[in-house]
């Protein structure tokens, strides 16, 4: 055997169509039979590594309506002999249709191949090789199916071993860190396993090839699943293997095998896929046991904001075996979505009266949303909000209590005094900013979260009403600030006060009986002059100013002040009336909360 063409670059593996990658001989492997042993290389020097799956003959003009990947063709060109013109387009249509390489034999009917044909598979990589003129067809196929076969016996033995010893890892109690472990083993090769947003769950090999690793973008590298499978040239530095983490329909994140010296194998995929497989298993195995003792905590954590759940010394034993300390000052931290879809409601206090007993207000159902479900869109961000809290919460404090209900998420962290000025310094402005930035990262579509805190406590027994306090706070900010809002609850000034009356009716009869027909929302006039009545408190009775704002006459203004005192009293000259008017608006601005 021996090659005449250029060298043009390295070889690029094959994809079969199927999507994962074939087992059988490259062609370079092919050459170097027995039966081929006097075949000349004339062409494609940089096809070598294409794989040869099956092989075929070509003896009828329309033979590429019959040819499939990854096939080695023979032929002795007899149905070309007597359109030569042809042969120019003949390695591009075979090249374009997948095959692995086209053998000829010349002399009987053709006698050479023309430059244009040898030059555009030297352009391809796309080989071609001349067959010796002793060898029959019959011969080549024999020994190269037979060569195939074997190789496709053996590696599938391979794999088949090591997927029982994988999953006898995994029976006897393994994680994904052993799993990858025997991986790196059998490979020789760092092996790491990635979530779906590149955070590396387990590695195993040398560190600096585990650490090159976190930067690889296997997502978008992704040589599995739809697009295919493949070995990743990286930037001339070294090969990936890359196989997606995949568990009933869900994308769990990526297994990547990385040599710096190239010594992976199109073979080793086989035993890369099945790690895939069993990483699939070990992470929905975590899942469903992370789901548990996650609903175990919350359950747990909302019967303690309800007040059901025994006195001090219970709930903080209790707490311990979470490895929560609520042993020490604390405060509660509410985080709730903005923009969230009208008929989800907000989060529904654990001592609410509508309360059904097991911490879900009516109208829950059994997994927190409210009736008919939230979009799957709004699921996502909550548990991706719960997430960021988490994460951000444990760094900071690894005693903290943390947990995601239907609609909010709440945490119970450590307080230094519980100052209001935390809210701008210390660890829980570090937690909201951590939590935020976390909270923002890979998000499809811009959302944000409103933040409420409490007053510190320094008994369990006090977190219902501290708990009720950041639910006010996280309300009462929203609607004060808007989105994004970051509130404490002795930040709230007065209306932390009118936040504590207990009774929602006599707060909007008091605003019915100041307002009187100004507390409607039905008459544009109406509502009109009670934003006049605003803007005039707001200035304490400038006349000049409240015009300048509203953009009125002064005359005009000077008119509706008429208006609003016949309809109100002379507030003008009444400080305790318009004390009371000022409550009345600011109730009107809590509606809702």
């Amino acid at each position: 055997m021996s090659y005449t063409s250029a060298d043009p670059g390295p070889p690029a593996l094959r994809l079969a169509s199927t999507g994962t990658l074939t087992y059988g001989l490259s062609v370079g492997e092919v050459l170097g039979v027995s039966t081929l042993n006097g075949a000349r290389l004339i062409a494609g020097r940089a096809g070598l590594e294409r794989i040869v799956q099956r092989l075929n003959v070509m003896e009828v003009p329309d033979i590429l309506s019959w040819v499939k990947p990854n096939e080695l063709l023979l032929t002795t060109g007899y149905p070309l002999r007597n359109t030569p013109q042809s042969l120019g387009n003949l390695v591009a249509d075979l090249d374009e249709r997948g095959l692995a390489a086209l053998a000829i034999k010349l002399g009987r009917y053709l006698d050479s191949l023309p430059a244009e044909m040898i030059a555009q598979a030297d352009r391809r990589g796309f080989p071609l090789i001349l067959l010796p003129n002793d060898v029959g067809f019959d011969d080549i196929l024999n020994q190269v199916l037979t060569d195939i076969l074997n190789r496709q016996a053996a590696v599938l033995a391979r794999t088949e071993e090591v997927h029982r010893a994988l999953v006898h890892i995994v029976l006897c109690g393994g994680g994904l860190q052993e799993v990858v472990d025997e991986v790196a083993t059998l490979l020789e090769v760092a092996v790491v396993v990635l979530d779906g947003e590149q955070r590396v769950l387990a590695g195993a090999g040398p560190d600096e090839h585990v650490e090159a690793m976190r930067a690889f973008d296997a997502g978008r590298h992704a040589a599995c699943g739809r697009g295919g499978c493949g070995i990743i040239g990286a930037h001339g530095t070294g090969d990936h293997l890359v196989v997606p983490v995949m568990a009933g329909g869900f994308d769990h994140g990526r297994i990547v095998a990385f040599s710096p010296d190239g010594t992976l194998r199109g073979t080793d995929l086989g035993i890369l896929e099945r790690a895939a497989t069993v990483a699939a298993l070990v992470v929905t195995k975590q899942q469903a046991v992370a789901a548990v003792e996650s609903k175990y905590r919350a359950d747990f954590l909302r019967d303690i904001l309800a007040g059901r759940a025994g006195d001090d010394d219970r709930v903080i034993a209790h707490c311990d075996g979470f490895g929560w300390d609520l042993d020490r000052p604390v405060m509660v931290i509410v985080a709730e979505l903005d923009g969230r879809p009208r008929g989800t409601g907000g989060p529904v206090p654990a001592t609410a009266p509508e309360n059904d007993g097991k911490g879900r207000g009516k109208g829950a159902d059994s997994d927190g949303g409210t009736r008919g479900g939230r979009g799957i869109e709004e699921r996502s961000a909550q548990e991706r909000l719960a997430a960021a809290w988490t994460t951000a919460v444990r760094r900071h404090d690894r005693g903290a209590a943390v947990a995601s209900f239907a609609h909010e998420v709440v945490a119970i962290v450590g307080a230094d005094g519980g100052d209001p000025a935390e809210l701008t310094a210390g660890p829980v402005q570090a937690m909201l900013k951590e939590a935020s930035s976390i909270f923002a990262e890979h998000l499809p579509v811009r959302r944000t979260f409103s933040t409420g805190i409490s007053r510190m406590v320094s008994s369990p027994t006090a977190l219902p009403e501290a708990y009720e306090q950041a639910v006010k706070a996280v309300r009462v900010g929203r609607q004060l600030n808007g989105a994004g809002a970051r509130a404490h609850f002795d930040q709230l000034g007065v209306y932390r006060l009118l936040s504590l009356v207990s009774d929602p009716e006599e707060l909007h009869a008091f605003v019915r009986e100041t307002l009187g027909d100004l507390a409607a929302d039905d008459e544009p006039e109406l509502v009109d002059l009670r934003r006049t009545l605003q803007v005039l408190l707001e200035t304490n009775l400038n006349v000049a100013e409240t015009a300048r704002r509203l953009h009125f006459h002064y005359n005009t203004l000077r008119y509706r002040i008429g208006k609003l005192e016949r309809m109100l009293g002379a507030f003008t000259e009444d400080a305790h009336l318009r004390l009371n008017l000022t409550l009345a608006l600011h109730v009107l601005r809590m509606r809702g909360i």
